[in-house]
């Protein structure tokens, strides 16, 4: 390897991206800009869900219950009802996502220990809003159950240990709020930071598009030379994202960083090393610049949502995906991102990850130099 040749390539391809206005915004400005969509986009926060109501009870333990589960901002009353058709023509219409029905005998047979007999209707066009208001209107009429019957066993002398025989208490670590956002924009970051080697791949295609390549190809450098210093300008503007989209993580979306920033800063620059070498196997094959754009969002993009772990559980995969997701870079770095920025967590326990990310990076740089011909196609 020639220091020389290296710096020599690495220099152009760092005046090419401050120099072309394309590139520029797609290597420094896009990553930041995508998350910010993204998330907005992904990160839904389900509020005020309007719901209907159909009180055949008509009692004031029923009018109580109905101000239970519409207190707070998750659930709101539209409307009370009078009929089924009423509640039809507001689903239909989309006026409301769910309808709760109180039956006759509400008050009765809660008061006389029978339990509680509710009918939910929700929108199945938009099963998210509805299993939602199903959870709420559950939890809170198990709740209103206990504080009426509470009130029955004093009455009657029965001690209160025996409504509540389990003693369940939850807690949640890390994302004490279990907020969606929290968890979503650190494994995001390994997606919106594949843009590098989206660009490093058109890169590549672009030099055979133009011609340019015949400079290159006559030229005394190496292969391996030519690749890495194509690779490294975009490492080094990557890290740029690497440093402000976490603070614009933190400052915008109020996303906490428990670990060690250099730490993480390090890390990153491997998983961009992994990421940027996968981006160069595709300029290496694809000869025009449309190519080399289809290829990395089939190979790079695609895979990074669906494989990686940000959306869907690994474990819950197919044994062939969850073998493909281990060589995706995205896949680790998600990993990553997720443990230093909400675990704290460091190289003890995540060095695996950066050894997986070392080797899959080397493995690409292998293959795109064994394929590079250092000759006019």
């Amino acid at each position: 390897m020639s220091f020389r040749h290296l710096w020599a390539v690495t220099r152009k391809e760092i005046q090419h991206i401050f120099r072309d206005r394309a590139t520029f915004i797609l290597v420094l400005i896009t990553p930041t800009v995508v998350l910010l969509l993204m998330t907005y986009t992904l990160a839904v926060n389900i509020e005020h869900v309007p719901l209907a109501v159909l009180d055949y009870d008509q009692s004031p333990t029923s009018r109580a219950f109905i101000q239970r589960i519409t207190a707070g901002e998750d659930l709101d009353l539209y409307s009370q009802v009078d009929s089924i058709a009423e509640i039809e023509d507001m689903l239909i219409q989309g006026q409301v996502k769910a309808a709760v029905i109180i039956s006759p005998g509400f008050s009765r047979d809660l008061l006389s220990l029978q339990g509680i007999d509710l009918q939910v209707i929700i929108d199945g066009t938009e099963p998210e809003s509805g299993g939602f208001a199903v959870e709420h209107i559950g939890w809170r009429a198990e709740a209103f159950a206990n504080e009426i019957l509470a009130d029955q066993f004093q009455i009657q002398g029965i001690p209160l240990e025996s409504l509540q025989p389990i003693d369940l208490r939850v807690q949640a670590w890390f994302n004490p709020g279990l907020k969606p956002i929290i968890d979503l924009v650190p494994g995001l970051i390994s997606i919106v930071l594949g843009f590098p080697a989206l660009t490093v791949a058109l890169t590549l295609a672009r030099e055979h598009e133009h011609s340019t390549m015949e400079q290159l190809l006559v030229s005394p450098i190496k292969r391996t030379d030519l690749l890495l210093g194509k690779i490294v300008p975009y490492i080094l503007v990557g890290l740029l994202n690497v440093m402000l989209i976490p603070i614009f993580a933190i400052l915008w979306f109020r996303v906490p960083f428990q670990g060690n920033f250099l730490v993480f800063i390090a890390l990153s620059a491997i998983f961009l090393f992994a990421e940027l070498s996968m981006g160069m196997v595709i300029g290496v094959f694809m000869k025009s610049q449309s190519a080399a754009l289809a290829m990395s969002f089939l190979v790079v993009m695609f895979p990074g949502f669906f494989l990686t772990g940000i959306f869907f559980p690994i474990t819950a995969m197919p044994e062939i995906a969850r073998l493909e997701s281990l060589f995706l870079p995205g896949t680790h770095y998600a990993i990553i991102t997720r443990g230093v920025f909400l675990t704290g967590i460091g190289l003890e326990t995540l060095w695996p990850n950066a050894v997986m990310l070392l080797i899959i990076g080397t493995a690409f740089i292998l293959i795109s130099a064994l394929f590079f011909k250092k000759r006019l196609a």
